[in-house]
């Protein structure tokens, strides 16, 4: 494995925290929407709150500079949301992105842009990044159908640019639909700068009309939030204060809360944020995360770490993710004896840890959320997080929070220990 830093985890302290701060981050999914809508009203509103991830802070750099080739790095919402973007504003752009990234499929939504009237060509393998858009001089139908259970990102892409095609567009969604509520805040993302919409059974219609301008402020992250509902539930004792987020959010992810109920964790809003506290493990028995992939990371290790054979479903789309999830998830928990297990077709069960190792470390397989959703095993054992700057692609400041916890962290090369 070839990589240049590690960092060790260590409590020095009771494996306890008291009403601890955290200064949240904001949505990278609201984020990027935002700014997408922003460009198709020609930036003319005020984005309040962007998040400091780096795929964001990409989004703008591109929009900003407009170079001929889009280089998003390893940004899949960057990748898929700039494309359909080129492709309605007539723009010929070159999109690619780390090795990783051109492993990532596009098909789908090449495909549906293809259909619309758009001239996308592939510069590598078929389905696949790099690509050259060559604009949509012309739109073709406004009708298309689209499988709902790959990524909600090719479907959110489709959506944001609808009342920009002179026809318009009816999207139907084929087959179970995935990610359900992130296609959600792109609708309601989008009706807060003025777009009308209906979604009927499992067709979206969208007539053209014009991006209204507006003032938008983000909210904090609910991904982000899930790593410290997951660290107090590890925990033995403790509260969590998690700042700027609200009642009443458009992210899926907010679905952390009532999961954590079952984990330990009793959550209460009150002015300027949420506060988690400890409370005892009623237990979680099963989770369909077909609309929330991005926390099945987080409650599989806190199941793990707390005894829970919990059953997970809805885990299609995370082999499509910055890696394998699914392959990454099962090579991690094993290094301290948990196993997540399939038991039919897309159903895996977590088998829990019995025995807990001097000393884990994980790799990352360059995912932001293997390295955050691993750092509670801090609580059980000491932990080394390869790569751990990988967070940087959605939580810049993560392990400066880790810090107020009073975790102890240290930084070394490999070999050195």
């Amino acid at each position: 494995m070839d990589y240049q830093k590690i960092q060790l985890l260590q409590l020095t302290q009771k494996n306890e925290f008291s009403r601890v701060h955290i200064p949240l981050p904001s949505s990278k999914s609201e984020s990027n929407r935002a700014l997408v809508i922003d460009a198709l009203t020609e930036g003319k509103n005020t984005l309040k709150n962007l998040a400091e991830a780096r795929d964001t802070q990409t989004m703008i750099r591109l929009l900003r500079t407009n170079p001929a080739v889009f280089d998003v790095l390893d940004a899949g919402t960057t990748m898929r949301f700039l494309t359909a973007l080129a492709a309605v504003t007539n723009q010929q752009k070159v999109m690619t992105g780390t090795p990783r990234m051109c492993e990532r499929p596009i098909g789908i939504l090449v495909d549906a842009l293809r259909s619309l009237g758009a001239e996308i060509h592939y510069l590598g393998a078929e389905g696949y990044p790099p690509l050259a858009v060559q604009g949509l001089t012309e739109q073709l139908t406004n009708q298309i159908r689209i499988r709902g259970d790959v990524s909600s990102q090719y479907i959110s892409a489709l959506l944001m640019i609808a009342p920009v095609l002179p026809q318009g567009l009816e999207l139907e969604l084929e087959g179970k639909v995935g990610s359900r509520t992130y296609i959600e805040m792109t609708l309601e993302l989008m009706a807060q700068f003025g777009i009308v919409y209906s979604w009927e059974e499992n067709t979206i219609k969208i007539s053209p009309q014009t991006y209204q301008s507006t003032q938008f402020t983000v909210e904090s992250d609910w991904s982000g939030a899930s790593y410290w509902f997951s660290l107090l539930a590890c925990a033995d004792e403790g509260s969590f204060f998690l700042e700027g987020l609200k009642s009443q959010s458009l992210q899926g992810d907010a679905a952390i809360v009532e999961i954590m109920s079952h984990l330990g964790i009793r959550s209460s809003f009150q002015e300027g944020g949420l506060l988690l506290e400890k409370q005892a493990v009623s237990g979680l028995k099963d989770w369909d995360f077909t609309h929330c992939p991005d926390l099945a990371q987080t409650v599989a290790v806190t199941c793990a770490i707390l005894g829970q054979n919990t059953v997970f479903t809805g885990l299609e789309s995370l082999r499509i993710k910055e890696t394998d999830r699914i392959y990454a998830l099962q090579q991690e928990l094993a290094k301290f004896n948990a196993e997540l297990r399939e038991i039919a077709a897309n159903t895996f069960q977590v088998i829990p840890s019995v025995t807990m190792p001097r000393i884990v470390q994980i790799y990352t397989y360059e995912d932001h959320r293997m390295a955050m959703a691993f750092m509670p095993l801090v609580t059980k054992t000491k932990v080394q997080i390869e790569d751990p700057e990988v967070v940087n692609k959605s939580y810049p400041s993560f392990w400066k929070q880790v810090a107020l916890t009073g975790i102890h962290q240290e930084s070394y090369s490999p070999g050195i220990l």
